[in-house]
């Protein structure tokens, strides 16, 4: 690679041609401020936060390119002044509620405004009023906090390639907002909250649940469940302080407990259950030929997506619930039966890396008998945050076991939380259903990793073998069902999860800045957490669950029979394209 010599704040630096300013900056240590910039998502300069000076010019370090002898200041007392001047700015037409905000102490135009030392904004004057939108069952937007920094747009038209919001009008009154100022539950917004994780700001926040989940907790005559996702305990711990990718299972579980929930249990449980469940429906479609390639429906985002978008695949879509929803059925069946407890008194809640699940739950097709199989959904942040109303020492807790029987996962249930991990946990147990031998080594090395799209070939012992897609990222979900539309790819199984990197990076996992998100993989490092996990249990097959087969046997009867199918499956809808 070609190189390029230049000099920032007197530092000799070379580089490879083609890098920014700000890429060549931090090779040396210099910090550049930054405000819109993701970097690979979101790198257009419209904030001008980076300025530096270069000769007699100010110019962005995120898009400007570095060029041989060029000389940069990044401190000079134009630049600080000219930093100083865009964040006055930007908080002259900006909402400043800022100790009652959702994302205080998380918010970067917070922090920055810190850093740059400011203690009064200079330019008062009039603010651009908008409407709260409430319409979502997953997130809120609140215009007046927005900066236009136009992060939320990028993901979600070029990441997630959905395309709800956009910008809308000119000059002062320009916003971002879904077309012709729709509320975004009447958009083909699918809730994956990506949007969420990358606003630097409260411009987008989830709605919460918590004053509902203290309610149901502080009423006697109910019995109040939890469960949570396996994503939860390799990121709950961020939130108190925690290196990323430290697991904390059975400090979450005592935690849980001290909340005042009646039971904590694992949707791990029920991640086994769907595996039972989507294998067996696998293997009948694969003898049969009918409706393959079987698409995983564990993530309500990608399910939406394709309700909107892929109304002739619809079918393709496995009709397994995912795994909370199951065990929401199963706690108000299962369970209520073997405890005696009067199902209309049962409260469920899930605790979700995903907001796209509080969409989900108010689904009319997730019920039974007139009650929803999961009441209410609850982030991993705002889990974080009844902790810390507790004022739970969650640091320092001693670990806890979750209940029996719906508390049981195997290794393969909780690799689902990183993306691959559902195609793994399902080859481990086709395998050996359809072989009738014993996996040699259970790890599918070929379906992990963080790339958009994996393929892999599983060869099985009676000369057949399983073509499989792996995919995360909606963009990448959608330019390979456009392939297979045209004939031109041909898989038997297709994983998708809606959000980069699978559960782990969902949009209700804690919020990391964009200058962390630079510094460390924050998929790579949950995922491999997730994969101790999985290697630290002594059960690492479904189809081993000992609870799973006391289910069968004991209320379900076989896999993907008639009471299976009443309670742990569903069906889809066609949505509106546009």
């Amino acid at each position: 690679m070609e190189k390029v010599t230049l000099d920032i704040d007197g530092i000799k630096v070379e580089v490879d041609k083609g890098s920014t300013v700000l890429e060549a900056a931090r090779t040396t240590g210099i910090e550049i401020p930054t405000l819109c910039f993701l970097k690979e998502i979101n790198e257009v300069s419209s904030c001008r936060v980076c300025l530096v000076e270069v000769g007699n010019k100010l110019l962005p370090s995120c898009t400007v390119v570095v060029e041989e002898g060029m000389i940069i200041r990044t401190n000079t007392p134009k630049v600080r002044e000219a930093r100083k001047s865009v964040v006055q700015l930007l908080l002259s037409n900006h909402k400043r509620e800022c100790t009652t905000c959702l994302r205080n102490g998380k918010c970067e135009l917070e922090k920055l405004s810190k850093e740059l030392g400011l203690t009064n904004i200079e330019y008062e004057g009039e603010k651009s009023y908008c409407d709260l939108d409430l319409s979502s069952t997953s997130l809120v937007r609140d215009p007046e906090k927005c900066i236009l920094c136009e992060r939320c747009i990028s993901i979600c038209n070029n990441i997630q390639t959905v395309g709800a919001i956009n910008f809308s009008g000119r000059g002062f009154i320009t916003k971002v907002a879904p077309a012709y100022d729709r509320p975004i539950a009447d958009t083909t917004c699918i809730n994956c909250g990506q949007c969420v994780a990358s606003c630097p700001t409260g411009a987008l926040i989830e709605k919460e649940n918590i004053e509902d989940v203290w309610r149901e907790l502080d009423n006697p005559d109910k019995y109040v469940v939890v469960q949570s996702a396996p994503a939860i305990r390799v990121a709950l711990g961020e939130e108190f302080g925690l290196p990323i990718g430290t697991r904390v299972t059975g400090k979450m579980v005592a935690a849980l407990r001290r909340l005042g929930f009646d039971r904590v249990f694992d949707t791990n449980f029920a991640a086994d259950l769907t595996i039972m469940e989507e294998g067996t429906e696998f293997i009948k479609r694969l003898e049969s030929g009918e409706n393959l390639p079987l698409m995983t429906s564990c993530c309500p985002g990608w399910v939406k997506f394709v309700e909107h978008h892929f109304h002739d695949m619809l079918d393709n879509l496995s009709t397994c619930k995912s795994p909370h929803e199951m065990e929401g059925a199963l706690i108000k069946s299962y369970f209520a039966e073997k405890e005696g407890i009067d199902p209309s008194k049962i409260v469920v809640v899930s605790i979700m890396p995903c907001i796209a699940k509080k969409f989900e739950e108010q689904r009319e097709e997730l019920s039974n008998n007139g009650m929803a199989d999961v009441d209410y959904v609850l982030s991993t942040r705002e889990l974080a945050k009844m902790i810390k109303q507790s004022s739970i020492d969650f640091a320092n807790i001693k670990d806890e076991e979750f209940d029996s029987p719906l508390g049981m996962g195997s290794g393969a249930a909780v690799i689902f939380g990183a993306t691959g991990g559902v195609a793994e946990a399902a080859l481990r147990t086709v395998f050996e259903i359809v072989s009738g031998e014993k996996l040699d080594d259970i790890e599918f090395n070929m379906v992990r990793g963080i790339e958009g799209v994996k393929e892999a070939e599983v060869n099985l012992p009676n000369g057949k073998s399983i073509s499989t897609a792996v995919i995360n990222g909606l963009g990448n979900a959608r330019e390979v069902l456009e392939q297979v539309r045209r004939g031109e790819k041909h898989y038997d199984f297709i994983e998708v999860m809606a959000c980069e990197g699978g559960c782990v990076t969902g949009g209700g996992q804690p919020i990391v800045s964009s200058k962390i998100r630079e510094k460390i993989n924050i998929k790579a490092e949950r995922a491999r957490a997730i994969y101790e996990e999985d290697r630290n249990l002594s059960i690492r097959k479904s189809h081993e669950n000992p609870c799973i087969n006391q289910l069968y046997k004991e209320f379900l009867g076989e896999a993907n029979g008639h009471k299976a199918h009443e309670l742990l499956h569903t069906q889809y809808i066609k949505r509106s394209m546009f």
